[in-house]
């Protein structure tokens, strides 16, 4: 490692240490402006803990930050009257003056208020919880699960409604940036900027400070804690690993593993993650984890992007993954070829090996960013940069489901921009194999799909185990969890392109404890 590296990474580490910097170890100065403009956010609740983030920003057109002391508060009420736990952290340059506090010694299953103060500056009030003790069984969980937030296509009107769905947890699975400079032509979009295409770290610093800059996200931010993971966005559309579309950093793009670090390191500075993130350093930023809901859920948020091998049969410099035949393509069903990487792999397999005895949780969640189930188009091709170009990695999951079985399996997912919902097989090329676990791929916030729902339908009637396919509505998942029932609805907008959007349901499934798949409510 090196010594640059090591540095950075201690001082990350040391920056989550709430307590522990005394005040006069950091300058500090008067702000003339508002250093909470993209506003509060707090993330990972533990029994006894949870991570708070902010991000302070410079007054436009002025001097770059110097390294700055932040204060932080945390109240059982939004007066803060009742001070549990205060305290304060630096703001470094070198991590985007971005704040992770990663509070501890709180109690279990409990609402709790956070602010931050630098000089005369305040922030807004953030809302946050812990989560049940392991051993306690809860009477509900609700959350919401979104992703694919694309700036130009639409406001963010879904966040405000799922704010009024008071979730205690949102699950966010991929793409909160896109790395497009905007279309040239606006036509039909809702909005456009003027940054352009991510390549940097500033790139990719000004990228999230434009999305954290609305004020429907900062206030779903504000409202629970978050749980987060990436896709390709974050870097570049259908990265691979460690490879991009200019395959080895030639030509006139900088050479991929510097973008994609630099995405990296802005996903953490801008994401309420811990600073064991960071373990082993920003370019293998340690996104997969677990999340227990006492014993009625554990969620794995899972990484199906750096450890992927590269798609079957791309070619090299394509600015997209596409579709194959099968028969066309070895490279394919190759056996070896996984999504996850190995040892993400065996360390989900470890996590599901866990859960079987009397204290298993009810509800085991594997959240990904992507359609797990198969989509045999009616032409054939298969699309290579979701699970079905992973076949051999999706078999070895399905079979890790079976050596272990699970009181319940529930996949969420997204990426695809359209509302899915399947019945997972155990044998995924057999229409009559047995129904294993239930699956809910949500829509997009704001990202259009690319399809037409005629195409969709066909896609419906060609795969039995597809219960509902809609491509053409924008939205979230809300997901409420009992013991004995896991009910979602998809929540979709009247019109994305308005601020002031309504939200329906556009339908509502149930999966009833131990009988694997969803029936429409």
């Amino acid at each position: 490692m090196s010594l640059l590296r090591r540095a950075l990474l201690q001082r990350a580490a040391l920056a989550a240490l709430a307590t522990q910097v005394p005040r006069w170890a950091w300058s500090q100065e008067r702000l003339r402006h508002d250093p909470f403009a993209l506003g509060v956010a707090s993330g990972d609740p533990t029994p006894s803990g949870v991570v708070l983030w902010t991000r302070l920003v410079p007054a436009a057109h002025g001097a770059p930050l110097a390294p700055l002391t932040v204060h932080w508060e945390l109240a059982d009420d939004a007066g803060f009257r009742r001070i549990v736990q205060r305290g304060q952290a630096p703001a470094l340059p070198e991590w985007g003056h971005s704040v992770h506090v990663e509070l501890q010694g709180l109690a279990p299953s409990r609402w709790y208020h956070y602010r931050f103060q630098c000089g005369d500056a305040v922030s807004a009030t953030g809302r946050t919880r812990t989560a049940p003790a392991p051993q306690d069984l809860p009477a509900r969980l609700r959350m919401v699960f979104a992703s694919c937030q694309r700036w130009e296509h639409g406001h963010y009107a879904a966040w405000r409604h799922a704010v009024d769905d008071a979730p205690d947890l949102v699950l966010f699975l991929g793409d909160y940036i896109y790395e497009y400079a905007s279309p040239r032509d606006a036509t039909g979009l809702a909005r456009v900027h003027a940054l352009r295409a991510a390549s940097t770290l500033a790139d990719y610093r000004d990228r999230y400070a434009l999305h954290k800059s609305d004020p429907l996200l900062q206030a779903a931010h504000a409202a629970c804690p978050w749980s987060v993971t990436w896709d390709d966005h974050e870097v570049q559309n259908d990265y691979a690993g460690v490879r991009g579309r200019d395959g080895d950093g030639g030509g006139d793009t900088p050479a991929f593993p510097t973008m994609r670090q630099a995405g990296w390191q802005a996903f953490y500075e801008n994401m309420p993650l811990r600073a064991a993130s960071l373990a082993r350093g920003v370019d293998a930023l340690q996104v997969y984890r677990s999340l227990s809901w006492g014993r009625l859920a554990h969620i794995h948020l899972l990484d199906t992007r750096q450890f992927r091998d590269w798609q079957a049969c791309r070619k090299e410099g394509t600015s997209g993954a596409g579709g194959v035949r099968p028969a066309d393509c070895a490279t394919w069903s190759a056996p070896q070829r996984t999504l996850l990487g190995a040892a993400q792999e065996q360390w989900l397999d470890a996590r599901l090996a866990e859960n079987p005895s009397e204290n298993a949780p009810h509800w085991s969640v594997i959240a990904q960013q992507t359609l797990f189930s198969p989509r045999h188009y009616p032409s054939g091709v298969r699309s290579t940069d979701s699970w079905d170009g992973y076949p051999a990695a999706r078999e070895r999951l399905l079979q890790s489901l079976q050596r272990h079985p699970q009181r319940n399996t529930v996949f969420l997912g997204g990426d695809i921009h359209q509302n899915y919902v399947c019945n997972v097989l155990a044998e995924p090329d057999r229409a009559h194999a047995a129904v294993l676990a239930s699956e809910f791929c949500g829509t997009s916030i704001t990202s259009r799909s690319g399809a037409t729902q005629a195409k969709v339908d066909a896609i419906a009637r060609h795969n039995p185990h597809v219960l509902l396919a809609r491509c053409d509505l924008r939205g979230y998942g809300l997901a409420d969890v009992t013991p004995t029932r896991w009910t979602t609805t998809l929540r979709v907008l009247d019109d994305p392109l308005r601020i002031d959007s309504g939200a329906s349901s556009l339908a509502r499934f149930v999966v009833e404890d131990g009988h694997p798949g969803p029936q429409r409510a």
